[in-house]
């Protein structure tokens, strides 16, 4: 039987988790259609809340019990992971009690999972032989960044070895790279080390085993 699965995120360059949860659950043995609806599509647009989300998810469905489970991403921003597991079983049981749901709590922020490849931060960047140092973290120092996201930024314009013209055009093109290197993003890489997609993995895998 396929499942299926409605992935919220929080960003449209986040739709590229999508893959890794395809993949997670072929890896369990289990077979799953993930689908991550267009919100923007309905008149009124949606607040940032993952109950707001859920509701609007539902006005564009057209069967109440069209999913077997919802995977939610909400980065930590700098709260307790647990908060934001709480807030998001909280949402869940408030709109839709019935429905499965998995939490995917990057810390601070997901570009954390991006900050570690510095050969795929080469090829996005458009440089893949590049040489340049990066300084990126090791996998024990990545979730306790300030900013990843500012760090990734200036990761791929460094590798870019891009100046003037050029470096603005890789400036410009950030959502787009960072949508590259979640769909790139190596399972069983440096990323497996770090508390926050353990506890992801865990989860869909537990979730994917009970349905």
């Amino acid at each position: 039987m396929t499942l299926r699965a409605l992935y919220l995120c929080e960003g449209s360059s986040d739709t590229g988790l999508r893959f890794h949860i395809e993949g997670i659950a072929v890896e369990t043995g289990r077979e799953i259609h993930v689908t991550v609806p267009d919100l923007h599509r309905l008149p009124n647009k949606p607040g940032h809340s993952v109950g707001d989300k859920l509701r609007a998810a539902r006005q564009l469905s057209h069967d109440a019990d069209e999913y077997d489970l919802v995977v939610v991403h909400r980065d930590s921003d700098g709260n307790p992971p647990q908060t934001r597991r709480d807030e998001i079983a909280a949402a869940v049981a408030s709109v839709n009690p019935s429905l499965a749901h998995v939490p995917v709590i990057p810390v601070r922020m997901l570009e954390a999972w991006l900050i570690l490849d510095p050969r795929a931060i080469r090829e996005v960047a458009g440089n893949p032989n590049g040489r340049v140092p990066l300084d990126l973290p090791k996998p024990n120092r990545a979730e306790s960044v300030a900013d990843p996201k500012a760090l990734l930024k200036q990761a791929i314009a460094t590798a870019s070895e891009e100046k003037g013209r050029g470096l603005k055009k890789v400036q410009a093109r950030f959502s787009e790279n960072r949508a590259r290197l979640l769909q790139m993003l190596d399972r069983e890489g440096p990323v497996k080390q770090l508390a926050s997609w353990q506890s992801f993995t865990h989860d869909l895998s537990k979730v994917l085993s009970s349905l």
